[in-house]
């Protein structure tokens, strides 16, 4: 097998572990968003349309924030914040004040990982 071989196997092996943990974690949060860059899942978000002569200019801040990369070593942040011209996409994926449909223990089982404190006896 050749070198370029295995970086092709190592990259989707990556990508195929990003897909399974964002299944695990959508549960987690109220928004998605999307933009030309990248997609992030998140439970606060605030947007700033910042009027440009000849195009619209946004700033989202995100909070407890949730990034679709599959380079970096955690993704899952305490803030965000993007600048963009392009496209932002935001889908409310549930309500105000509505609980997340998936617990902490829920999501450490979804991903085949012990939950902290399972180790103890009961």
């Amino acid at each position: 097998m050749s070198h370029l071989d295995e970086l092709d196997e190592f990259e989707a092996e990556l990508e195929i572990s990003l897909k399974r943990e964002y299944s695990a974690v959508f549960g987690l949060f109220r928004y998605c968003v999307l933009t030309q860059d990248a997609t992030y899942l998140c439970n606060q978000l605030d947007v700033e349309s910042l009027p440009q002569a000849s195009y619209p200019f946004f700033h989202v801040r995100m909070e407890d924030v949730w990034v679709w990369d599959k380079n970096r070593p955690t993704r899952i942040i305490p803030r965000a914040e993007v600048y963009t011209s392009g496209d932002v996409t935001i889908e409310e994926l549930r309500g105000e004040g509505e609980e997340p449909r998936l617990s902490a223990e829920a999501l450490a089982e979804r991903i085949g990982q012990q939950f902290p404190g399972d180790d103890e006896p009961s």
